[in-house]
């Protein structure tokens, strides 16, 4: 088990007594690095009255929910799993800035469900302290459920959310993000099962290939963007690889691929929108 410095030290204590205080909890697990340090805090705070739920939809990659599955089998807290029906609300498909709100509120609404049918008290998500400072609508969704954050509340920051896994022997410690498939699209196009589809496939083709962060962004006239890390991109520009690439993607239904040459980075479709939309949620 790793050693943990006394404030991180600290923060876990804090972290603990404040799931305990809950009395019972569901935990929104997606299976990222968050939500499992979340659920493994909250197996250890309350044992049996605590509950890990993974929502299922189109916009999960594949592998993702065996994964989830397999993390609560090791944290040994008890799992459900649902399917979610944002894939059926107009506003989630027309894909505005806002669409991660429509998820959310789709997955806490069905929570809501879950914690009367388990008589839970309270819903549980792994925002931690660095998401302050990004745009996420769905924070809004979760303060209009009553969903609490304790990662945020014990200001507890990405780094020490990582930090914790590794002490608590989670091997997801050093898993990159990985959000929706849905958050690959490009504001406006419509988010639509086979869009995701192909976005899933063509990750998982790179991933194959041995690359770890990654994006494939979908954009207008089925045009694939590339983000993978800078020293990647001479890689993928070789001739064997290149040809592999593009005979892969367009069989996948992309008409044109191109590689990002500001490299791998989270959020990137957040660039195109205006000041006023990205504002700093609290």
């Amino acid at each position: 088990m790793a050693e943990l410095a006394p404030e991180l030290s600290a923060k876990r204590d804090r972290l603990l007594a404040l799931i305990r205080d809950c009395e019972s909890c569901a935990v929104a697990f997606s299976g990222g690095v968050d939500s499992t340090v979340v659920a493994k805090a909250a197996q250890l705070a309350l044992g049996d009255r605590a509950l890990a739920v993974t929502g299922t939809s189109a916009s999960l990659a594949g592998g993702e929910l065996d994964e989830a599955k397999a993390l609560a089998r090791l944290i040994g807290i008890r799992h459900e799993v649902l399917s979610t029906g944002e894939f059926s609300n107009p506003q989630y498909l027309a894909n505005a800035p806002d669409r991660c709100y429509h998820c959310k509120t789709e997955l806490y609404t069905q929570l809501e469900g879950v914690t009367e049918h388990f008589s839970v008290a309270v819903v549980l998500n792994g925002a931690n302290l660095d998401d302050r400072g990004d745009y996420r609508p769905g924070m809004q969704a979760a303060n209009e459920h009553s969903v609490r954050s304790p990662l945020l509340e014990c200001e507890i920051t990405k780094d020490d959310v990582r930090q914790l896994a590794a002490h608590w022997g989670l091997p997801v410690w050093d898993k990159p993000a990985s959000p929706c498939l849905s958050s690959r699209i490009a504001y406006g196009e419509e988010v639509t099962p086979e869009r995701v589809g192909m976005i899933d496939q063509a990750e998982r083709w790179l991933r194959d290939q041995g690359l770890r962060e990654l994006r494939v962004r979908y954009h207008k006239g089925d045009l694939a963007r590339l983000e993978v890390p800078l020293d990647a991109l001479e890689r993928l520009t070789q001739p064997h690889m290149r040809e592999a690439l593009i005979a892969r993607f367009k069989q996948l239904g992309f008409k044109y691929v191109v590689l990002d040459l500001e490299g791998f980075r989270s959020g990137s479709l957040n660039q195109v929108l205006p000041v006023e939309t990205l504002r700093v949620l609290h």
